[in-house]
């Protein structure tokens, strides 16, 4: 993991590491003020605690106490450094305030590369099952009047030349186009089609 990757295993951060972290930089070499980042880091710094003192954000906050002259503990101002956030509560905040980048709102995975002709292990008739599956389980008006098989034998006659499902002539294989719809068809039970609407996809495939 890069050196960052290992705070997405915080649940609660402080609103130093929070601030550092929103700018892009590692709380563990940067807490304190003469290692902090001079673009960007005091503006989240303030927007944290505003937001806080004004209870737009939820936080637990941790107060410094000063002793006075007659011995006595008073509460005096936040400790930012030990006041800490709840990292979803943070991560609500910031799309509130129109962010929804950066290290909080990390990259979603790259799809499985075994669907790029560049692999060396690519299949056209599993990437056409996979890509059949998934246009005729999200869109109901594929699926009207016809059974799921039916669906999409249709989807694979369309893009028959793009997974290698054609004959010498040019035409649909009818025989490979069969063969992958079986595979792709979630609805086995087979029979007349059902009433529009009611044919549900199945169970979206794990990531």
């Amino acid at each position: 993991m890069a050196p960052l990757d290992h705070w997405r295993l915080c649940d609660e951060l402080s609103v130093i590491q929070a601030a550092l972290l929103i700018v892009g930089a590692d709380p563990s070499g940067c807490e304190s003020s003469s290692n902090r980042p001079e673009v960007g880091y005091d503006a989240a710094k303030t927007a944290l605690m505003n937001a806080i003192i004004g209870k737009r954000l939820r936080a637990n906050v941790a107060y410094d106490y000063v002793e006075g002259e007659d011995g006595e503990w008073t509460r005096g101002k936040p400790d930012w450094h030990r006041t800490t956030i709840v990292v979803e509560d943070l991560r609500a905040w910031l799309k509130s305030r129109g962010i929804s980048t950066g290290f909080f709102f990390p990259e979603p995975q790259a799809a499985p590369d075994f669907l790029s002709k560049s692999h060396e292990n690519f299949s056209s008739k599993l990437a056409a099952a996979i890509q059949a599956w998934k246009a005729v389980a999200a869109d109901p008006e594929l699926r009207h009047g016809k059974s799921v098989k039916q669906a999409l034998m249709v989807w694979l006659r369309q893009h028959a030349s793009e997974y290698g499902l054609t004959k010498e002539d040019g035409s649909p294989n009818e025989q490979g186009i069969d063969d992958v719809a079986k595979v792709a068809n979630w609805d086995t039970k087979g029979g007349a089609p059902r009433t529009p609407g009611k044919n549900n996809p199945p169970t979206p495939l794990p990531h």
